[in-house]
């Protein structure tokens, strides 16, 4: 076989190069160099290959149990000015993570509107909060916070909640090894659908949960439909939900037309109900996209907080004895007739409040949010252009050693006295279209943690077990453990 000369191996090399260079600078020819004058008050950074962008760098990071390491890399060539251009989820973007960047982005209802992947708009729907223009955003959600927050609800709620804690904690001590994040999140969807979906039986309820982890797994991931990729199951599971909310919105129709729907309310109903002041009603379309959003993000996020807490805690002997002598004290000073819990012994529950909020701030469930530029943003002395995305990168605020000294250390003691700034902590994000369940959220995960710390403590199987991050923090074994009762 005849070798390639010298001169020939060094045409095959530059040629590589060229090309090289080529596809590294398509997207920067594509997005930027149209933008005129512009282009040169972007934000440092890169918009990656074609197509592809910085995703694989992304989710290389996110896989490899060191998820800093993607934005690291970015602070590394470009410096710590907490906003970097890239091109992310297929389209170009830019990437906030420092407090007053992320707190415009969330707040400036004037200059920025939500700027969801397509992906997550397909499998959450088009019709739900993360895509709906900020009017009838602020309408709907109006009609259903009421339903979920505020004392009044939360009241209503708390029986219900304790009920299913107590009955989940003693079954589980039976079972043996158990994966402790599923049997949260059954537990959560369970205490969701309640709310949402009151007079629904068991069936229906058991069809909507074993869609929704499939569904999750598609929500950030690359928008490929094709067999075998998370976003074409994720597909498959939204289209298998639609069908069985449709069932029940349809039942609901028909009993109200036989006059035969029950007196009790839940959020179906009002939704069913509920007019604008032209008389016009919500179409199937929409009540099922807001009850998709609103059954995925009302358990998946409090199953998730639940059982980090609680095996925080575990870790740490010391403040899960401080948690465990404030629970004592609230069931001491009660009166001796009184055997449940109250809206307001929850809220003496100074000390588990800042472990809750330690753990938020540790794992940050959600890594990052999504808006869209809707015209030239100057922020921290670069532009934004109009139809850009902007990613505000929760992780990274919360991970600030500037912010909070020794980041990655558990440490419900930072809290005391806690003055933090306005972007310094948002785990339910900010602005108007900060999360509408934050308090059940919290309200739930207490009085898990009540009763837990009282009777029960946690015997994880794998204590060393790595930890995986998309799309949401969790120990690969989901938590394998026995839960045993205290002498």
């Amino acid at each position: 076989m005849e070798l390639l000369s010298p001169h020939a191996i060094v045409g095959v090399f530059v040629a590589v190069l060229i090309l090289k260079s080529l596809l590294k600078n398509a997207n920067r020819w594509v997005y930027e160099a149209k933008l005129g004058e512009k282009q040169y008050s972007l934000p440092p950074g890169d918009l990656g290959w074609p197509f592809i962008g910085n995703m694989w760098s992304f989710l290389r990071a996110f896989k490899s149990g060191d998820p800093d390491s993607f934005i690291n890399s970015f602070v590394s060539r470009y410096g710590n000015t907490g906003i970097y251009k890239a091109f992310m989820f297929g389209n170009p973007s830019v990437i906030v993570t420092k407090p007053e960047t992320c707190k415009r982005a969330l707040t400036d209802d004037e200059g920025f509107t939500t700027g969801w992947p397509r992906a997550a708009i397909e499998l959450i729907g088009r019709k739900s909060f993360i895509d709906i223009e900020y009017e009838e955003h602020k309408r709907l959600r109006r009609l259903t916070s009421a339903s979920i927050n505020g004392p009044e609800a939360l009241s209503l709620y708390i029986g219900y909640i304790e009920e299913n804690v107590k009955f989940c904690l003693e079954k589980w001590t039976q079972m043996g090894k158990i994966e402790f994040l599923t049997e949260l999140r059954r537990l959560t969807f369970k205490i969701i659908t309640h709310i949402f979906l009151s007079s629904e039986g068991e069936l229906v309820r058991e069809a909507l949960e074993k869609e929704y982890t499939t569904l999750n797994h598609g929500v950030r991931a690359m928008a490929i439909n094709l067999p075998g990729f998370a976003y074409h199951k994720a597909l498959k599971a939204r289209k298998n939900l639609v069908a069985t909310l449709q069932s029940v919105v349809d039942e609901r129709r028909n009993l109200r037309r036989s006059n035969l729907s029950s007196q009790k309310k839940d959020m179906m109903d009002a939704l069913i109900d509920v007019e604008d002041e032209n008389g016009r009603k919500l179409s199937d379309e929409e009540i099922i996209d807001i009850l998709i959003m609103y059954l995925n993000a009302g358990h998946e996020s409090s199953g998730h907080i639940t059982m980090w807490t609680t095996l925080l805690l575990q870790q740490h002997p010391e403040f899960l004895r401080t948690a465990k002598e404030e629970q004592e004290e609230i069931v001491r000073k009660r009166p001796s007739t009184q055997n449940y819990l109250t809206l307001k012994e929850t809220r003496e529950m100074q000390y588990l409040s800042k472990v809750i909020d330690e753990t938020l701030r540790l794992i940050t469930f959600s890594l990052v949010v999504f808006r869209e530029a809707k015209s030239d943003i100057n922020l921290s002395g670069y532009t934004i252009p109009k139809g850009w995305k902007v990613l505000v990168w929760f992780r990274s605020v919360h991970l600030d050693p500037e912010i909070y000294p020794n980041p990655r250390e558990f440490n419900p003691s930072r809290w005391d006295n806690s003055t933090h700034k306005a972007g310094e902590f948002l785990p339910f994000g900010a602005g108007t279209r900060l999360c509408p369940g934050n308090d059940l959220a919290k309200l739930e995960i207490s009085i898990f943690l009540h009763y837990f710390l009282l009777h029960y403590k946690l015997e994880p199987l794998n204590p060393g077990s790595a930890v995986r991050y998309l799309p949401h923090t969790r120990p690969t074994d989901n938590c394998l453990a026995r839960i045993k009762k205290c002498s």
